[in-house]
């Protein structure tokens, strides 16, 4: 976990579902762009609380958000996965953090849409 002054900060900036379900892990800065690290916390989802175990995680997947202060704002966040231990079946919670069709925030994109 990085600072309790970047994760204030990170709550002001970022989609609030990332803050409660995703650690962030650490972040970069460049010239031209923010590139956020995050990975999901080892909570199993409710409905399957006591019935799973972790089985790791899901490729990396980027996205990207709002640009800050006129840099590109990505956000590479690593998702967890759980095994049902009676079915062996692999579980994952369900995110609606990508708008469809679109490799951007739900939020980013209902912006873009509002400016045409």
């Amino acid at each position: 976990m990085l600072n309790s002054d970047l994760l204030s900060l990170a709550k002001i900036l970022l989609p609030e579902v990332l803050i409660e379900y995703f650690e962030l892990i650490d972040f970069k800065v460049y010239p031209d762009k923010i590139d956020f690290y995050f990975s999901e916390y080892n909570i199993i989802p409710d409905e399957y609380a006591g019935e799973c175990i972790s089985k790791g995680f899901y490729k990396e997947a980027t996205i990207q958000d709002f640009p800050i202060r006129g840099k590109s704002v990505y956000l590479h966040i690593k998702r967890r996965r759980w095994q049902d231990k009676d079915t062996g079946a692999i579980i994952q919670r369900q995110w609606d953090l990508v708008s469809k069709g679109t490799r951007i925030t739900k939020e980013f994109a209902d912006f873009l849409k509002g400016l045409h």
